[in-house]
């Protein structure tokens, strides 16, 4: 199992699971950047702010799908690929810089999982999100028995 920020199981912030899964597919509901229930960061992406301060809510974001994914699998089971990381940036409409802010989820992955990490990926400027949280991401993955 992969180690994660915190390896919590991320709190729902309504009626769902934060994943589910069909036979060797997980599917991860949006997580935004929250510990405990908390968001740590709100508000919308600004072009005017450098991309680094949002470094740390796009990687707990990450980190929460990873943690609820990895919850529902098997003892003798590990992650072994993500298939799609969609990447939701509440963004002022001025903002383009979608891919450079997801770049910071894919590193995470990368980190964990290696070049498994690396799936197709959606970065996607919406016009708000849950709390006014700046990032939500979903994951799509695959699991295999060890």
């Amino acid at each position: 199992m992969i180690h994660s920020e915190e390896n919590v199981s991320p709190i729902p912030q309504g009626q769902y699971i934060p994943a589910s899964r069909f036979g060797d597919l997980i599917f991860t509901s949006g997580m935004t950047p929250r510990r405990k229930g908390i968001l740590i960061q709100t508000g919308k992406v600004s072009s005017e702010e450098p991309l680094h301060i949002y470094k740390k809510a796009v990687r707990l974001a990450v980190s929460n799908a990873l943690n609820a994914a990895n919850n529902i699998i098997n003892e003798d089971e590990k992650l072994n690929q993500i298939l799609a990381l969609n990447v939701y940036v509440n963004a002022q409409e001025s903002f383009q810089a979608h891919s450079d802010l997801a770049d910071f989820a894919s590193e995470y992955l990368y980190e964990q999982l290696g070049q498994n990490g690396i799936g197709s990926r959606a970065a996607i400027g919406v016009a708000s999100l849950p709390g006014n949280a700046p990032i939500e991401i979903q994951i799509t993955a695959a699991c295999t028995k060890y």
